[in-house]
């Protein structure tokens, strides 16, 4: 974006929810900011709620939770379930239960209809200990019929493509699968790994099956390739990091986000995605 600037090019609205974007999935907060004040200041732009859901998204993902209620509030056009969506899911990954029920209310007052934003105020919930709250939000995706948008993960094993969903029994190798899983956690619990989710699903989200299928199935040398269609948990991205780390192997995995390559113990994206 600065090369753009210093030829002379001149960013327009779509440039801008680019950089933005691209600030976001960065922790590139001040940048963020400045590139958002350039807008108006400097090239005339007025910013749309593209604009404002990325500025949203990153302060929120950077931990500056009130900030980026406050840019909600000061919109001058009426927000939407993508702008406060963006916000649930900052609260998410910061625990903040309470704006998070702010943040929802919103989002199912505006009659989403994706599943995602119940989730994750289910999560939440879960997370905070208030199991009863959690029921009562699938309770309300059940009594508006809602459904959740299923995860899997697939790969290709010599010219076959094989697919993963969570809890999956439908894979011919499956119980040799889940034992090289479950001997992969206990080598990261070596490592310090605590596990944040109920043992039974926690090692069976489709990525960490398709990360032990790679495991068994592809030499030693040979990078593993997997694809997913929604984003990565925290928990997947923190186990797949330390198997990569015990194993001495690498993984590229593409999301519903972006790419991750683990390597050593650590992820291209910095944790941010």
């Amino acid at each position: 974006f600065d090369d753009m600037l210093s030829k002379g090019a001149k960013p327009d609205y779509i440039s801008y929810v680019a950089v933005l974007s691209g600030c976001s999935h960065s922790g590139l907060v001040q940048e963020g900011k400045l590139y958002f004040d350039m807008m108006t200041r400097v090239h005339g732009i007025s910013p749309g709620l593209e604009h404002f859901s990325c500025m949203v998204d990153l302060l929120g993902r950077a931990g500056h939770l009130t900030e980026a209620k406050d840019l909600i509030d000061k919109m001058p056009m009426k927000p939407t379930a993508e702008v406060w969506g963006a916000l649930l899911s900052a609260c998410k990954i910061h625990g903040n239960d309470e704006l998070a029920e702010l943040a929802a209310k919103h989002v199912f007052e505006l009659d989403s209809p994706d599943s995602g934003s119940y989730m994750l105020l289910a999560k939440i919930y879960s997370d905070a200990g208030k199991s009863d709250d959690s029921a009562q939000v699938r309770k309300l995706m059940r009594d508006k019929g809602i459904k959740k948008n299923p995860g899997y993960s697939w790969m290709e094993v010599e010219n076959k493509v094989h697919v993963f969903k969570a809890d999956d029994v439908s894979h011919p190798q499956v119980i040799a699968i889940r034992n090289k899983m479950d001997e992969l956690m206990e080598k990261i619990a070596h490592l310090g790994y605590v596990r944040t989710e109920s043992p039974r699903s926690e090692i069976h989200h489709s990525e960490k099956l398709a990360v032990a299928f790679g495991i068994m199935s592809l030499p030693a040398w040979m990078p593993i390739h997997i694809m997913k269609n929604l984003r990565i948990c925290g928990d997947c991205h923190t186990v797949i990091k330390l198997i990569s780390s015990v194993t001495d192997r690498e993984f590229v995995i593409r999301d519903g986000v972006r790419f991750h390559h683990f390597k050593s113990g650590s992820c291209s994206c910095g944790d941010y995605w």
